[in-house]
């Protein structure tokens, strides 16, 4: 399953899915970078504001685990100036194939890692930051939806922040924030993404270095369960929206002890930024316990190549699936022999389904765009996903967006209406198929909104 994106960006960072595994700060060490490897993925190592040490001991670790290809995740804006020329410098000496950074755009860190002939990805929370980092010479950028886990730079729903970067920019965008099945990497791929970035779901698998408290939580978790809050925020700068499972504010408030835990000796205080780790002693509870919005989708902790796995399986299941075009045949008339019979199309028949493909995508982002301001709701419904399984199927990602609509309603009844003129003059062929599973879905939306 490959867009022209995500070949592209497999092809950047040599690897064979399109799923990376987030640097989580503290839990993504080189146990679960080496698993995402061995899956097909490709993982950073969280080694915000860690000493040189750590670092050189994962990265060796990763590379006794025969994984030559991966990355390192660093955040210039929480760290002191002096370490963090220790950790570029030391990614140079490693010759780590791949940096990815956050938060406050450092153009001279940029430029030291490119000269060195790395690779720099960086993640963003708006189409402005997007473009100056790309005009600073990223090679990826990663889009940053609001309900990712963790810290949080953006303010934007990832549906509409996506395809507004993926317009703005040439290079791999990666989708991030609450994904976490096949479906929504489907969908993700439709809006032109080139891959998606997983934390919440890697975080509760067995290799990540969490504390089993913090997986356990996020096994127990449902949709909904999240909040983004600036309550935990210390030893980290000022003006930083987290994500956590909300009972991890209500436990942290009620809490009166100035140091609710120890890791590895070293005090964490109430409302500190630092998650629980299989090193971490305490009061757990009261710890910053982070999660994305899609963690009610977290049911097991699982082995992370098991996850990345049963997502690209899902993935394919979902665009293998031929429900709803059988149903839908018998009212419509073919031409057996005309111009869109067999394998061959025409030209303007082409073009046709061409401007159904583009349609089809101005419809989905409209949706994203109208969904209901649910804070903690995951990026993507079930409608979208519908949606950007047809437009994937179509091709429509690589597509731009058709004539401007106002609203979700004006383009599905487009949508519609170009379905009608089209699949007449159609005969049996694999295409046909496809468009008529999605007149199908639109027909089964219109008898749902009849009857509600």
């Amino acid at each position: 399953m490959r867009t022209p994106a995500s070949a592209k960006l497999c092809a950047l960072l040599d690897c064979r899915v399109p799923i990376l595994s987030a640097g989580m700060g503290g839990p993504a060490r080189s146990e679960l970078v080496s698993a995402v490897a061995a899956a097909g993925g490709f993982g950073f190592l969280g080694m915000v504001r860690e000493p040189v040490d750590l670092i050189r001991r994962e990265v060796e670790a990763v590379r006794r685990d025969r994984h030559q290809r991966f990355g390192v995740n660093l955040i210039p804006f929480s760290t002191p100036p002096a370490l963090l020329q220790e950790q570029i410098a030391l990614c140079i000496e490693l010759s780590v194939p791949v940096v990815c950074m956050f938060w406050d755009l450092d153009p001279a860190a940029i430029a030291t890692l490119k000269q060195a002939g790395i690779r720099v990805a960086w993640q963003v929370g708006s189409v402005d930051e997007a473009v100056a980092a790309e005009q600073a010479g990223v090679d990826i950028l990663i889009a940053q939806g609001r309900e990712a886990g963790g810290h949080v730079r953006g303010t934007q729903r990832l549906g509409v922040l996506l395809p507004e970067v993926v317009d703005a920019v040439e290079v791999p965008v990666v989708a991030a924030g609450g994904l976490s099945s096949g479906v929504d990497l489907v969908t993700a791929l439709s809006l032109g993404a080139a891959g998606v970035m997983l934390g919440t779901a890697l975080l509760a698998s067995r290799e990540s270095f969490a504390h089993d408290y913090h997986k356990a939580r996020l096994v127990k978790a449902e949709a909904g369960d999240t909040v983004l809050t600036h309550a935990f925020h210390v030893n980290w700068p000022p003006g930083a929206a987290v994500r956590v499972l909300k009972s991890a504010i209500d436990t942290s408030a009620a809490a009166h002890d100035p140091v609710v835990a120890h890791d590895d000796g070293r005090p964490i205080p109430r409302f500190s930024t630092d998650s629980p780790l299989r090193t971490t002693t305490g009061a757990l509870e009261q710890m910053a316990l982070y999660a994305g919005t899609g963690v009610g989708s977290v049911r097991a902790v699982e082995s992370a190549g098991t996850v990345v796995r049963q997502i690209m399986d899902e993935a394919v299941a979902s665009l293998e699936n031929q429900e709803g075009a059988a149903e839908f045949a018998s009212s419509v008339c073919y031409l057996a022999d005309g111009p869109a019979s067999g394998s061959v199309l025409t030209e303007t028949i082409r073009k046709e389904v061409d401007e159904v493909g583009a349609t089809l995508r101005t419809a989905l982002r409209l949706h994203l765009r109208d969904l209901p301001d649910t804070p903690a709701a995951p990026p993507f419904d079930a409608i979208a996903h519908e949606y950007g399984r047809h437009a994937l199927l179509l091709g429509a990602a690589n597509m731009g967006s058709g004539t401007a609509r106002e609203t979700f309603s004006q383009a599905e009844t487009a949508l519609q209406e170009r379905l009608e003129r089209l699949l007449p003059q159609m005969g049996p062929s694999e295409l046909q198929q496809q468009l008529l599973q999605l007149a199908g879905f639109l027909q089964r939306r219109v008898d749902t909104s009849d009857d509600g």
